[in-house]
């Protein structure tokens, strides 16, 4: 049976001037060192078991952003309330 062939997805390269919006979202919190670190440890060893002091430095690192990014979205709702 000779159906219309799937087309598969239609995604654009992007220029390599174009940052992944990962990588956007990563370089915000501060922690890219540590993510830079996983990538090149599992590009090294091809097995995350082997990373894990990488993974548990970019883990911390992303667990102090969320908690500081808390604290601050804490912070501004306090300050609207006050301001009613």
């Amino acid at each position: 049976m000779s159906g219309p062939s799937p087309q598969g997805h239609n995604w654009s390269q992007k220029s390599d001037d174009e940052e992944d919006p990962l990588d956007q979202m990563i370089l915000r919190t501060g922690c890219a060192t540590f993510h830079y670190a996983v990538q090149e440890c599992m590009a090294e060893h091809q097995d995350w078991r082997k990373c894990q002091q990488q993974v548990q430095a970019f883990k911390d690192c992303m667990k102090e952003h969320q908690k500081q990014r808390m604290e601050e979205l804490q912070k501004r709702q306090r300050l609207a309330q006050v301001k009613s």
